[in-house]
């Protein structure tokens, strides 16, 4: 696979996404929701409980936007690809359905010597109202597919304040999980095959990194927003180590206010780095 410097700059109108009230469960289901305790985050879960207004997770954005790199962008080798960084931006809450109409560019290609990382950018605009919704930007790492010779790219200062994590939330993904997120869309083999698996170099499937990214966003909406979709304001991580289902998901946050900083790990490794969550005032 030979990718191509010249598409950067490329844009493309990627059509419609339409959800229902049932995907936005889905969604919540694949992340985790009510894994721990049935009753816990029924808004997120149900659509029909009494005294309880279903809402959507705000990291279900992600799903509406994005997707597969340009064909013009080179032939794409999945078992070189790794997604390797994430970030999510809502300017309102998603409503329970909808459609959105997505529009993508390919904001840059850097040489990463070992490797190229290739980032997009989607935002996505309610079809009805006209109204942007969600900006994504997501960075695709191919092994093997630097040293052509580009632009290494930069990286904004980032670091954990000096003291303990104000917030330390634990969860486990099930045994099943990557097999259930992906009914979100994400049908990618390397998270459910193991032949591919193991021709990437692992020992079996591996759990989606936006799933990943979704449980650390709940663990975010609780802990810091109270809940509340409204207050959450966007979230970007660099995607450090891969996930197996069933590990341990600790997520560990550093509170400076408007904005948060976090870190995913699994024991002592770092799964999730350079976290930072950006809340909304209420």
């Amino acid at each position: 696979m030979a990718l191509n410097p010249d598409a950067v700059g490329l844009e493309w109108d990627g059509g419609t996404r339409t959800w229902t009230s049932t995907d936005a469960i889905l969604y919540a289901l694949g992340v985790g929701a009510g894994a721990e305790d049935p009753l816990a985050e029924l808004a997120f879960t149900t659509e029909n409980t009494h005294d309880v207004r279903q809402q959507v997770l705000p990291t279900f954005a992600v799903t509406l936007g994005g997707g597969r790199p340009p064909a013009s962008l080179g032939e794409i080798n999945l078992a070189r690809m790794l997604h390797a960084e994430q970030s999510v931006t809502l300017h309102r809450p998603l409503p329970v359905a909808g459609t959105v109409r997505v529009t993508s560019r390919l904001a840059g290609l850097y040489d990463k010597g070992s490797g190229a990382l290739a980032v997009m950018e989607s935002s996505s605009t309610d079809e009805s109202t006209g109204e942007l919704l969600a900006e994504s930007r997501t960075g695709l790492f191919f092994r093997s597919e630097g040293g052509f010779g580009g632009d290494r790219g930069t990286s904004e200062p980032w670091a954990v304040p000096d003291r303990p994590a104000d917030h330390v939330v634990v969860s486990r993904p099930r045994e099943d999980q990557a097999l259930l997120y992906r009914l979100s869309g994400d049908r990618n083999p390397l998270h459910s095959d193991p032949w591919l698996a193991a021709r990437a170099g692992f020992d079996r499937p591996i759990l989606h990194g936006l799933c990943t990214y979704g449980f650390t966003g709940r663990v975010l909406l609780h802990a810091v927003c109270d809940s509340d979709p409204a207050s959450f304001g966007g979230m970007s991580v660099r995607f450090a180590a891969p996930v197996l289902p069933g590990q341990e998901l600790s997520v560990h946050i550093w509170d400076e206010g408007d904005t948060c900083l976090f870190r995913t790990m699994v024991g002592d490794t770092v799964v999730l780095d350079r976290g930072t969550f950006t809340r909304k005032a209420r």
